[in-house]
């Protein structure tokens, strides 16, 4: 292989979750722009489908509706994808929940809606999505599932968010062992631990200028991340440069677990 073509992605087919917003479409946007066709799912119809209009500008984008929060939804999205497709390259499993409450208050069903979206989606999609990246994936060019955690999977991020912190922690060992399964399939699996990203989740902190210094004050790179940051991980993960990496979780945080 030459090694001018180390990070082309181009004419690859691409599932992102949670691709309505956030470093999800931030990610979608990257693929696009470097020639691969996207598929884009989230479960607000209306908002996903307006993110899909604003990314086609950059290349083929899709969105297909779908709730990852159930094993029925993950198996409509795959059925409807299989409908279009003969096999994608690369699936980045991304679509993700939070939920804070005091220790002594936090619900059941907080708990059970951030594991089930955080955890159970990942391994769901990825099982039912097996036989369309088999399809695509060869022993020189392995198909790639990228799983998104977060450095409050590897940190005690001092908030009260104790299914989300204990879910990362668990997508990160989760990825090992799909890793080590799936490699002799030709499918590599590897994740990205984001840092502080303007997103939904992190809102509350970038839209208060107090709390916005206050993090950036813990980042020894001095900004919050930007689009090409995660999609330029992300690239690289689906990339030919990545070919022989296998279970391991890129921290992406601008030095911020760094420094603990």
């Amino acid at each position: 292989m030459s090694m001018t073509a180390l990070f082309d992605v181009s004419g690859k087919v691409a599932v992102v979750t949670g691709g309505s917003s956030g470093i999800g479409a931030m990610m979608a946007r990257g693929l696009l722009e470097n020639g691969a066709k996207v598929y884009i799912t989230a479960r607000k119809a209306e908002r996903l489908e307006a993110m899909a209009a604003e990314l086609s500008q950059y290349g083929d984008c899709t969105a297909i509706q779908g709730d990852m929060s159930r094993v029925e939804g993950i198996e409509a999205l795959v059925a409807a994808i299989s409908a279009r497709e003969d096999k994608i390259d690369i699936l980045i499993n991304n679509a993700g929940a939070n939920w804070a409450a005091p220790l002594e208050a936090f619900p059941e069903k907080g708990w059970d809606k951030v594991m089930d979206i955080n955890v159970k989606s990942i391994f769901f999609a990825t099982q039912k999505f097996i036989p369309l990246l088999k399809a695509a994936g060869t022993k020189e060019a392995p198909a790639r599932v990228v799983n998104i955690a977060s450095i409050n999977g590897i940190r005690n991020s001092g908030m009260p968010t104790y299914a989300y912190s204990a879910s990362k922690s668990g997508v990160i060992h989760l990825t090992q062992h799909l890793a080590t399964d799936l490699a002799s399939s030709h499918i590599n699996v590897n994740a990205i631990a984001p840092g502080l990203f303007p997103s939904d989740m992190t809102k509350q902190i970038v839209e208060n200028d107090g709390m916005t210094k206050a993090a950036l004050g813990q980042i020894p790179r001095g900004r919050m991340g930007q689009p090409g940051d995660i999609a330029g991980t992300a690239i690289y993960l689906c990339a030919p440069a990545s070919a022989w990496m296998i279970g391991q979780t890129i921290v992406l945080d601008g030095g911020m677990i760094s420094t603990a």
